[in-house]
């Protein structure tokens, strides 16, 4: 089994290849966290020794949140191809991709109940808001994202609606969406080379200048599914709750022990908004260490895979390609469509 123990930040240039460096980490994550999601951190410890040390898996076998990228960095491929990004093209490129998953035989890695209901209501080719789950907020909504926030030429609107929507199609909660949208934030401001003392920052920025916008052109009727009285008031109730979990992350930071269960401090990463905090948070205590980062979000008492994935697409989105050691991102599940899209993307 391959060992490696620290890494320190690589120097960052305009060539970092941030995107091939996001979804190698994704997948990473993903990885590590497969095998420690569902136990405790001191089952964990006791069976894989301290968590700093926590190894990749021989294979490196990832979940459906690496599968469920994949499928969405194809879809914004194929809507693209037709033109500028839009609403239609894009929904019907992600059913396709959501369905395909569904259907695959590769689709045995524990796939949550959501996306596999809502999946099976698109391929009755029904309008895809009355597919989406409007009460759930599963981090199966922003486990995915990542892809939004790294391809090249979106304007704001065009990636937020995007976020969104890939979302909405399984997870209609207001919160999956708002989320989403803050995950695919996170990873585009990284990649362009904001620095993480300031991310919470620029998040709840971002939050507050959206708080009471329902992106109608993206999302159709959704919100008359749910009992809101207004598109607005829809679309703040998601902003609010990820607001209060970045209030937590922040405050976190503050004061955190790294060698506490962070999920003691903003969540088991199980809901979209407490699985942004929880990986946002292992990220922001490792910026420079982005496997200390991993191991910290895989040694959780949480959704331990989602967490790291998460985890791993904020710091490779920061450090580049070079964060991951060679023989790493040589021995993880999926590789050749990781670093396909990393290639175009990056290019």
């Amino acid at each position: 089994m391959t060992t490696d123990t620290r890494t320190t930040a690589p120097r960052r240039t305009s060539a970092k290849r941030a995107a091939t460096g996001a979804l190698v980490g994704l997948a990473l994550g993903d990885a590590m966290g497969l095998p420690t999601e569902f136990i405790d951190v001191p089952r964990i410890t006791s069976r894989y020794g301290p968590w700093r040390d926590l190894p990749l898996p021989e294979p490196a076998r990832v979940t459906d949140d690496t599968q469920m990228t994949l499928a969405v960095g194809r879809a914004l491929e194929a809507a693209a191809a037709g033109g500028p990004l839009a609403p239609g093209r894009l929904a019907e490129a992600l059913r396709a991709e959501f369905v395909d998953w569904a259907r695959s035989p590769e689709n045995n890695r524990a796939p949550g109940r959501t996306c596999l209901v809502a999946c099976g209501l698109l391929a009755a080719d029904r309008p895809w808001q009355e597919a989406a789950q409007i009460g759930s907020k599963g981090c199966g909504a922003n486990m995915r994202v990542a892809p939004v926030g790294l391809v090249p030429g979106l304007d704001e609107e065009q990636r937020a609606g995007a976020a969104q929507l890939q979302a909405a199609l399984t997870h209609g909660h207001p919160t999956a969406l708002a989320a989403s949208d803050l995950t695919a934030h996170a990873v585009h401001l990284l990649a362009r080379g904001a620095e993480p003392l300031g991310l919470v920052g620029l998040l709840r920025s971002y939050a507050y200048e959206n708080r009471s916008r329902y992106h109608e052109r993206w999302l159709g009727d959704l919100w008359t599914r749910s009992q809101d009285p207004s598109p607005e008031h829809f679309a703040a109730r998601g902003w609010d709750e990820c607001l209060a979990v970045l209030e937590r992350v922040a405050a976190a930071l503050r004061t955190a022990n790294p060698e506490t269960d962070p999920c003691l401090l903003t969540g088991e990463g199980w809901i979209a908004e407490e699985a942004l905090g929880t990986a946002l948070l292992c990220f922001l205590m490792f910026p420079g260490e982005p496997l200390t980062a991993l191991r910290r979000a895989a040694c959780t008492s949480g959704d331990s895979d989602s967490l790291a994935c998460l985890a791993g697409a904020f710091a490779g989105a920061h450090l580049g390609a070079s964060a991951w050691p060679g023989p790493w991102a040589e021995r993880v599940e999926y590789r050749d469509g990781l670093l396909a899209l990393g290639a175009l993307w990056d290019a």
